[in-house]
């Protein structure tokens, strides 16, 4: 599936949803393996197979296979970080904070790709998915590595685009099923 694809499933009450995907299909301020992770990652953190499908398959042609796997492995590995750290954020019982998470995540250590890549990623689901201790914690990583500033609103832009795409097919799945009642 293509992004015009993609694009066509999105309904007329989400336009601005579709001129976003479309803005954001276009852009060209990151390199390709940064935009291109970001689409795979950020699919996969929405939970929406129809936008992960369409987006995974775009940005295939553009990923190396071991890109591909890292974006996965990034959705994946921020799954379980960013609900674990959310909790021990939120928690009252600061005592958590001081306690080991013992969760592996050797992946971010070694991503298989440029670490500024995989951290962009991992920044963006960790804004779908809300996690602020993560937000700062990737955000920090990006800064000292010398990742403009915008490039990084960029990456969380994407994110929210992403994010919108899928809520926006969701919503409209829900129109269909309720008219069909």
């Amino acid at each position: 599936m293509s992004i015009e694809q993609l694009k066509d499933q999105i309904p007329d009450f989400a336009k601005d949803v579709r001129l976003n995907l479309s803005s954001m299909a276009s852009d060209e301020t990151l390199s390709a393996q940064a935009k291109y992770g970001l689409f795979v990652a950020c699919a996969i953190a929405t939970r929406n197979p129809t936008v992960t499908a369409a987006l995974e398959s775009v940005a295939a042609a553009h990923l190396s296979p071991a890109a591909l796997t890292a974006a996965k492995s990034a959705a994946a590995i921020m799954a379980m970080n960013n609900v674990y750290y959310r909790f021990v954020h939120l928690a009252s019982n600061k005592e958590y904070a001081t306690m080991p998470a013992r969760l592996r995540m050797n992946v971010i250590a070694n991503p298989g790709v440029d670490k500024a890549d995989f951290e962009l990623w991992s920044l963006a689901v960790s804004a779908i998915n809300g996690c602020g201790t993560c937000i700062d914690a990737h955000e920090k990583v990006l800064q000292d590595a010398g990742v403009p500033t915008a490039s990084i609103q960029t990456a969380v832009r994407f994110a929210a685009i992403i994010q919108s795409v899928a809520v926006a097919i969701e919503a409209a799945g829900v129109t269909v099923a309720l008219a069909a009642e």
